[in-house]
């Protein structure tokens, strides 16, 4: 992952070659949006950026899902197919890492999307993602978790399958090979 001081103008380039080109591949992930508009929201914040180039350096292939009507934020979500697959085989967050005696995932979903400036989507926001197409359906992904489920020692996770959008509950130390998590960003 690039560190925000090392992200070059070479780096900025190709990222918003990349995201220029998603964009417009993906028109029906955002309708009514221009490439202008956008662009201007991204270059204007350099820490956003390096978060974007974060994401997408750990497979998120991040675009844009909309606006916030209120704010004027472009949200951009991870869109890749399936969980992205440089944040897979983590388990759920800090305490649940801790929790584990033996056999511990490298890391944990809250914390990685945290260090990369992004946050963990929001059940709803996950099941607005599927709206826009088929995701996650041969991996699953972490989403935000209630409190009180959390305390009780859960967490929850998103998948698609037979043409269904599941959210689902395991332990949150738990982790698996096709288990990842999608970020969110507002910018």
């Amino acid at each position: 992952m690039p560190k925000a001081s090392e992200i070059t103008r070479k780096q900025r380039d190709v990222l918003l070659e990349t995201l220029q080109a998603r964009f417009a591949a993906h028109m029906h992930r955002h309708e009514g949006l221009e490439w202008p508009a956008v662009l201007a929201r991204l270059t204007s914040n350099g820490a956003r950026l390096w978060s974007l180039a974060a994401m997408e350096e750990s497979g998120g292939e991040p675009d844009v899902v909309g606006i916030d009507q209120s704010t004027g934020e472009c949200i951009l979500v991870d869109c890749s197919a399936q969980s992205p697959g440089g944040r897979r085989s983590v388990c759920y967050d800090r305490q649940a890492l801790d929790a584990r005696k033996e056999h511990k995932p490298k890391a944990s979903a809250v914390e990685m999307a945290s260090a990369m400036g992004a946050t963990l989507l929001t059940p709803e926001e996950y099941r607005r993602l599927q709206e826009l197409g088929p995701f996650d359906t041969t991996t699953s992904s972490w989403v935000q978790t209630p409190a009180k489920i959390r305390q009780l020692g859960g967490a929850l996770f998103g998948d698609r399958r037979y043409d269904t959008v599941f959210v689902y509950h395991n332990g949150a130390e738990s982790y698996y090979a096709a288990r990842g998590f999608r970020c969110s960003l507002r910018v």
